[in-house]
C-alpha cells in the first residue's frame, strides 16, 4: 500500500516509513494538494482532520482518532493488520528505498569515527544517500514496536 499523510501526523508518516511503507509525506501540501496527489498517485490518505476526510474526493482515507504515535500505531496495525514488518525499510527524511551499503568506504565521510568502527553494517538511502546503522536509537525503536504490536 501507498499512503499520503496529513501535516498533523509527520510522526506516524516517520515511523511508517521505518516499516517499509511507502508514505509520501510534505507539510507545504494543502488540503486540495493533498488529495489530487492521492489520487495521481492512488495512494490513501492518513489524516486527523475531519475535513479532510469528508470530503468526496478523498475516496480512500484512514482517519486516524489518537493523539499519542504509540496509539496511531496501535490503530494503523489493526487496519493493516498485525504482520510484523522489520524496522529499515524507507529513509525517514524522503521516503527513499533503503539498501545495504556494500563498501563500508564509501560511507566512512557520512558518520561519525566512532559510529564508523563500531558498526559494520550501514543502510544507505538510494534517494538522499542519507546513511542509517542500527545504534541505541534502532533499539529503542524496535522496543516500542514490540510493545505496540503485541
Amino acid at each position: 500500500m501507498k499512503f499520503i499523510v496529513d501535516v498533523m501526523l509527520g510522526r506516524l508518516a516517520t515511523w511508517l516509513r521505518l516499516l517499509g511503507y511507502d508514505v509520501l509525506y510534505d507539510r507545504s501540501m494543502d488540503d486540495r494538494q493533498l488529495i489530487r496527489r492521492a489520487q495521481e498517485e492512488e495512494r490513501t490518505i492518513i489524516t486527523r482532520d475531519t475535513g479532510i476526510a469528508r470530503r468526496k474526493a478523498a475516496r480512500h482515507c484512514i482517519f486516524v482518532t489518537s493523539d499519542r504515535i504509540t496509539d496511531q500505531l496501535a490503530e494503523m496495525k489493526q487496519l493493516l493488520g498485525s504482520s510484523e514488518r522489520p524496522l529499515r525499510g524507507r529513509c525517514t527524511q524522503c521516503n527513499g528505498e533503503l539498501v545495504c551499503a556494500d563498501n563500508a568506504e564509501d560511507i566512512r565521510e557520512c558518520v561519525p569515527e566512532y559510529v564508523y568502527h563500531t558498526y559494520a553494517r550501514f543502510l544507505r538511502c538510494r534517494k538522499c544517500a542519507k546513511v542509517y546503522w542500527e545504534g541505541s536509537h534502532y533499539r529503542h525503536m524496535k522496543e516500542t514496536l514490540q510493545q505496540v504490536l503485541r
